[in-house]
């Protein structure tokens, strides 16, 4: 089972969502939270798998509540949000969000989004996500521009898994670009992600953006 703590402030949305998730037999909702705090309260007591995170919450906003739940390694952080790109689309991925979602995802979509979550695939909707990574690797909220000699920990072979994960692709595609196994693929991600201290593949694909790999 997939352990779901959904954080949205609109009471109606919030339902919906729960009504959604509990439709599917593989995930369960372990908790509600109307702002940004007690959305990191619930994360610390319950300790689910993934955080769906509305980022406008009162209180506490969404990009302050991702941090604190990713930085102590609470959860998976998946941001919801009504505009794909946006200054807390931005903030919600440099602060660890495994990636976002439109609200107005259509069901299937969403199960399939939090399953991909799960699986440690944190990009969404590759085409959008494609687009989101190359913009903000390019726009002003930016961090400053990475130094390429963070690169030097690297393999050959993580380095051109990580120029994969700048073009969005997900575990699959990647493997297939490279003939490798999945699973190999993904012990390349974590690997990668612990040398570069990154919290998610989407920090690693907005590095490769920055770093023109």
């Amino acid at each position: 089972m997939i352990r779901v703590l959904v954080a949205e402030d609109q009471s109606a949305v919030r339902a919906g969502l729960v009504l959604i998730l509990g439709s599917a037999p593989d995930i369960e909702v372990v908790g509600e939270a109307a702002d940004g705090e007690a959305a990191v309260a619930l994360a610390r007591e319950s300790r689910p798998d993934l955080v769906l995170m509305d980022v406008q919450m009162p209180r506490l906003d969404g990009v302050s509540a991702t941090r604190q739940v990713v930085g102590e390694g609470l959860a998976d952080v998946l941001v919801l949000t009504t505009f794909d790109l946006d200054e807390y689309v931005f903030g919600a991925l440099r602060a660890g969000a495994a990636g976002f979602l439109l609200k107005n995802t259509e069901a299937k979509d969403l199960l399939e989004a939090v399953r991909t979550v799960a699986r440690g695939e944190g990009l969404i909707a590759p085409a959008v996500t494609r687009r989101l990574i190359a913009e903000f690797a390019t726009t002003s909220v930016r961090e400053p521009t990475a130094d390429p000699a963070v690169l030097d920990s690297l393999t050959r072979r993580e380095r051109e898994v990580l120029s994969c994960l700048g073009e969005g692709l997900s575990n699959a595609a990647v493997a297939a670009r490279l003939d490798m196994a999945e699973a190999t693929v993904k012990t390349h991600v974590s690997r990668l992600l612990g040398k570069l201290e990154l919290r998610s593949r989407v920090q690693a694909a907005v590095l490769a953006q920055e770093l023109g790999i």
